[in-house]
């Protein structure tokens, strides 16, 4: 098929390469100049497990390429997909302003018929202005349908190629058929494609990350009532995850769930919410809850120094929202930093991928540098924010002989306490005990 994709962040590169992989004609559009030259040459733009090699592998085949010029991308194809960003506005209501702009200039390119389908993650309601739109600039038969991604960072290429489930709205025959084609070669292993209507489609993105994030508040609320009670979060969560009816994933206690998705999609559906006079409660404690980890872990480290880190070292491991990808955004890690600076304390941070995207964040007294170790020499603590391979099973030695004392605040619950106890750290984790 021809596939045009429109955007190459997250989403749009990988959905794209992922097509050219099972031997669509595939073309991406971008406004980043640098951005396309680099990813034409087979060079990803973000960091993805196994990305690269497929990226080289489809420009070099000739199966997908890059463009800054959308009017070549969509006039021919068969397939438009929409993969723009939907930033949070000041509300928390998302910004359908890339959208809703590219729809239009679409419309008035399109030569043949089309499906157009949105990608990106929006409210319920944007594929009908979308089909609005086309309908105001073209003649021609245009389709608009929702098929919202579930890609995870980090995972994104082994979700996109081997997905749990794909989401589509339409109530078209016609492109259920076209659809379903596409589709069916990534869902070998019987994995379930659901048609549905537009709007339920929609809603189902939003409910989705909105219901796992509640997962993460839940568990972040289990882990205080640890500390209090004396119990092991861990243990509780052991308990609970064998549950098949509750499951094993997002029940990890931690400093707070950040990234592109859940802190502005789970704002988005209460803005939903509140413009149809429903009262969202459970969203509402959802996000307080996330907000107040961040903080409840920031005061285990401010108490132990009496209320004055002015002029403290802490070495930083992690500034990734989480393993595997370099994304900072809303990252509980950088808000952990910030709270540190903001109270007078310096931070000297080590990301194994994420690096290059907090420099552009310019945040003064935040220190990068090269090596895990680098970060611990004369600091005042050490502080573990995300939870990389490359940090489970550090040289506690090395440790302790850089660190100005034995002190390590875990916020990933990734090291033994045990053993840190014997080799006489003081520990701090998130409701073990």
């Amino acid at each position: 098929m021809k596939i045009a994709v429109i955007g190459t962040g997250y989403v749009g590169l990988v959905t794209g390469v992922c097509f050219a992989e099972t031997g669509n004609e595939v073309i991406c559009v971008d406004v980043d100049e640098d951005k396309i030259e680099q990813l034409n040459k087979g060079i990803p733009t973000i960091y993805e497990e196994g990305l690269d090699r497929l990226l080289k592998r489809n420009v070099n085949e000739g199966r997908i390429r890059f463009t800054i010029n959308n009017i070549d991308a969509v006039k021919n194809s068969e397939l438009i997909f929409l993969a723009l960003p939907t930033p949070p506005n000041e509300d928390g209501s998302a910004d359908l302003k890339y959208i809703l702009n590219e729809t239009k200039f679409i419309a008035k390119q399109l030569l043949n018929n089309a499906i157009v389908i949105v990608k990106s993650t929006v409210p319920v309601g944007t594929c009908d202005k979308v089909l609005e739109i086309i309908k105001a600039n073209t003649s021609k038969e245009i389709y608009v349908v929702s098929n919202p991604e579930f890609l995870k960072e980090g995972a994104a290429v082994e979700d996109c190629l081997k997905p749990e489930r794909i989401v589509i709205g339409t109530e078209s025959k016609f492109v259920r058929e076209k659809l379903y084609e596409l589709y069916t070669s990534y869902m070998k292993q019987g994995n379930k494609i659901a048609f549905m209507k537009v709007r339920s489609a929609e809603l189902t993105k939003y409910a989705s990350n909105a219901f796992l994030a509640t997962k993460i508040s839940f568990m972040n609320e289990i882990s205080i009532l640890c500390d209090k009670l004396k119990c092991d979060v861990e243990e509780v969560r052991v308990g609970m995850g064998t549950d098949s009816r509750i499951g094993r994933q997002f029940l990890y206690a931690g400093i707070g769930y950040g990234g592109s998705c859940f802190p502005k999609d789970v704002a988005a559906l209460q803005q939903t919410a509140n413009e149809y006079n429903f009262d969202f409660k459970i969203i509402k404690e959802v996000i307080k809850v996330n907000e107040r980890q961040n903080i409840y872990f920031f005061d285990k480290i401010f108490n132990h120094f009496n209320a004055n880190i002015e002029g403290k070292t802490f070495a930083l491991w992690g500034l990734a929202y989480k393993p595997g990808t370099d994304d900072v955004r809303d990252s509980p890690a950088i808000k952990l930093a910030q709270k540190l600076i903001h109270h007078g304390a310096k931070v000297i941070a080590y990301d194994p991928e994420a690096m290059k995207n907090v420099e552009k964040l310019n945040i003064t007294n935040l220190r990068l540098v090269s090596k895990p170790v680098d970060c611990l020499i004369d600091a005042d603590a050490l502080i573990i924010a995300t939870e990389w391979n490359v940090f489970r099973n550090p040289n506690l030695e090395i440790v302790a002989n850089s660190l100005k004392q034995k002190i390590v605040f875990d916020g990933r619950n990734i090291l033994d306490p045990q053993k840190m106890k014997t080799l006489g750290f003081k520990y701090f984790d998130v409701g073990r005990n």
